[in-house]
């Protein structure tokens, strides 16, 4: 299980390797996502909060990157923060997702990207629930959503 430690950590020293990983020309990551998903996944855009596909989805099912298809989140831990954006208590595994710090916006957070493409997702916060704490706050246009558990 992932803690805030280990997320700073990761961010200050490090991230675990990726399984594999996808590089793209940003020409062919233009035709690859919708206009949409470009923005948020290689712009490090935000959608509009609560106007989003999967904010009030709790039906059960698995996450994967829009941009690769690697397995991110389950729906089993998805819970109702509300932030306005789906969020995740924890990622499948460790090496799933990168961390980074951002300073964007006047604001010191930590950025989340999907770990093979480098697609940015959303955020991680220390404010979620036990026993972890954690709270992944992700744009809904950077994922896609499984209903059927993927292996």
């Amino acid at each position: 299980m992932l803690r805030w430690k280990d997320i700073i950590s990761y961010a200050k020293y490090g991230n675990p390797e990726p399984p594999r990983r996808v590089e793209q020309t940003e020409e062919q990551w233009q035709q690859r996502l919708s206009p949409a998903q470009y923005a948020i996944l290689r712009e490090r855009g935000t959608e509009p909060p609560y106007r989003n596909a999967f904010c009030k989805n709790y039906e059960p099912g698995d996450f994967s990157c829009a941009g690769c298809g690697s397995l991110l989140f389950s729906a089993d831990t998805k819970y109702h923060a509300i932030s306005g954006w789906p969020s995740f208590t924890q990622p499948v595994s460790k090496a799933a997702c990168k961390y980074l710090f951002d300073d964007s916006h006047h604001m010191h957070r930590v950025e989340v990207r999907c770990n093979v493409c480098n697609g940015h997702l959303g955020h991680v916060s220390p404010d979620g629930p036990a026993p972890a704490g954690l709270r992944f706050c992700l744009n809904s246009a950077s994922l896609i959503k499984h209903t059927l558990p993927i292996d």
